[in-house]
Formats: C-alpha cells, structure tokens, sequence
C-alpha cells in the first residue's frame, strides 16, 4: 500500500500519466471495447502507445522518485514538518475561512447593490458583528457564519441566543438589526444558505430610510 502510493504521488506530481504521456485511455477502451484484460493490452500497445514508449516512462517514473524526491527528502528537518502542520491547521484554514466570508459578503453586495464594510474591532467585540450597511446615520449589523453540511447548525444556533443580548445593544444603539448569514458549499461555490435573510435586510434597509 506504502509503495503504490508513493508511486501514485510520484506520477501525478510529474504529470507522467497526462495524456500527452499515455495516450487518450478513457477514450481508446471505449473504442476498443475489449471483453478481456489482453484484448485491451494488445489493442493498446498496437493502436495508442508502445509497450518500450510505456517501459520508458517506468523508468523515468523511478529517476524522479530515486533521485529527485529522495534528495528533497533528505533535506526535509523536524522543523519544516512542525511548520508545515502547524501552517497547514492555523494559516490555511483561516485563509480559507475568510475567503469564504469575503466571497459570501461580496454576494451580498451584489444583490443589494450597497456597500458592505467589515465592522471595526470594538465592535465585533461588544456587539459580535462582523460587518455592517450603513443607512443615513443608523447601521445594519452582519454576522456570516460557514456552515460544514448542517453539522455546525446545532453550535450556531446555540451561540445565536448567547449573541442575541449585545446584538439588541447593537439595535439599541446604532437603530439597524443584526442578521445572521448561513454560508454552506453549494457544488465548487459558496454561497448563502438561508437567502431568505436578504429580503429581510432589504426591508430593513427601507424601514431605516423612511
């Protein structure tokens, strides 16, 4: 097991198994549509690439491996692998986080064509509020929180009701509501779960400019 994933890694990493290298293979079977394991060898070496052709890309597959990753493995310390967990847990994951954030308010913006400003420090502090619209002389306050699958649902809701006391300070003192902003990975995108929240936003907007 130990072995084929090195030998996996290796060949992904040098593009070894790229169709320059081997050839259209999902496209070639089906052409082929062999009944037997043979039957598609034969086919293949005959019609897509050489046997020699694939021989040599083994051999070259172990030059990288024996000579060119052994050498960088042997440079590797104790250091870069603590580094590199500790940079992989905290420095990735927040910028992940953020660029999640960043994506789910820029949606936002977009929709109700307002500016969207991140709150400042003592605000995110005493009110839990990470950005906010202003509306005249009064504020809407932002809270975007990733959601994992539904499975962080239960925390959130849970940190909503210990947030909703300095979220009515919020209202209190700057006169806009604080609403909450579900993110969740829809396909490759973000984007906001509980988009019935913009209408909201959008009433309370109007409601602040009478």
């Amino acid at each position: 097991m130990a072995k084929e994933w090195i030998l996996n890694s290796a060949m992904n990493r040098f593009q070894l198994n790229f169709k320059r290298n081997v050839g259209p293979t999902s496209e070639s079977i089906r052409k082929c549509s062999p009944k037997t394991l043979e039957e598609w060898r034969e086919y293949y070496f005959s019609k897509v690439k050489s046997k020699e052709h694939i021989e040599e890309l083994g051999k070259k597959l172990y030059i990288k491996i024996t000579e060119v990753i052994q050498s960088e493995v042997a440079e590797l310390t104790e250091q870069d692998c603590i580094d590199y967990m500790i940079q992989l847990v905290i420095d990735r994951t927040f910028d992940g986080y953020m660029t999640e954030i960043q994506t789910i308010y820029g949606q936002l913006q977009k929709i109700l064509n307002v500016q969207i400003q991140p709150a400042p420090d003592d605000w995110d502090r005493l009110f839990n509020v990470d950005f906010f619209i202003q509306v005249g002389e009064k504020y809407i306050g932002l809270q975007i929180k990733p959601v994992n699958s539904g499975i962080q649902l239960p925390e959130i809701f849970k940190e909503y009701k210990l947030q909703a006391e300095t979220h009515k300070k919020f209202t209190e003192v700057f006169g806009g509501k604080v609403f909450y902003l579900f993110s969740a990975k829809i396909g490759d995108k973000k984007e906001i779960q509980n988009k019935e929240v913009i209408d909201e936003i959008i009433q309370e907007i109007k409601r602040l400019t009478i």
